[in-house]
């Protein structure tokens, strides 16, 4: 366990930091998973919320950007060849 002073704040924001990132985290999958079950005319503008979901996720560091614009690319082209 931690001894210092800052050690002990430490444990905290990382306690804290880690539930903003799972609950950032669990937001993005569930945007990318009601994205890819889209179909429709509604389809674009979910791929566009999941896409803003992934967009804010990389703005707060939870995820990479290149992850991010990889994740981004593979919604577009299911949007494409669904159209």
């Amino acid at each position: 366990m931690a001894n210092t002073k800052s050690a002990m704040k430490r444990v905290r924001q990382n306690e804290r930091q880690r539930l903003r990132n799972r609950a950032i985290r669990t937001k993005v999958r569930g945007t990318i998973k009601d994205a890819r079950a889209a179909e429709g005319a509604a389809s674009s503008s979910v791929v566009l919320e999941a896409i803003r979901a992934l967009d804010k996720a990389v703005t707060k560091g939870v995820i990479h950007r290149n992850t991010a614009a990889r994740k981004k690319s593979a919604l577009a082209r299911r949007l494409v060849t669904a159209k």
